[in-house]
């Protein structure tokens, strides 16, 4: 491994002089449903990876900074993977992510309806886990077992 160098924060790997995509071990997803509007679609990917990003802090990189030296904020170390696929996928990958004990967030239809955070952990509290009405999930964990947590869905178009 001597001439193999990883560099993660740009998402390289230099072997022998060559830069390669690096591939992860562990993968971020997104699971949407399906029937879901556009924005509806980018406001429950935000709060989902929001989840991820303070509950998982290891996933965030270093911050940014541009030639002039303004610093902006970090962001994930590596891609997040968005899917899609019908409520019966969303419960079941929900379903498998939960008995597999990967780390997992949730949102549900109750949430278009609230309005700040604490009505947000009401509403989910207000029901139990097998009649959430998820409208997507995120997860994190091992490749493998986030592939087996989505089997059914397919990529985001």
């Amino acid at each position: 491994m001597s001439n193999e160098m990883k560099n993660e924060s740009n998402g390289q790997v230099e072997v022998g002089g060559a830069n390669v995509p690096v591939r992860f071990d562990t993968k971020i997803a997104i699971l949407l449903r399906d029937d879901l509007e556009t924005w509806q679609r980018l406001n429950v990917t935000a709060f989902l990876v929001s989840g991820l990003g303070t509950a998982l802090p290891e996933l965030v990189g270093e911050p940014y900074q541009d030639a002039d030296g303004t610093p902006y904020l970090p962001m994930f170390r590596q891609p997040v993977l968005v899917f899609e696929g019908g409520k019966e996928a969303v419960t079941a990958a929900h379903e498998r992510a939960v008995r597999r004990g990967l780390p997992t967030a949730v949102f549900t239809s109750d949430l278009f309806g609230t309005g700040h955070d604490g009505a947000n952990r009401a509403a989910v509290a207000a029901v139990g886990k097998g009649r959430l009405d998820l409208v997507g999930i995120a997860v994190h964990g091992p490749r493998n077992s986030v592939d087996k947590v989505l089997k059914g869905a397919r990529m985001h178009r």
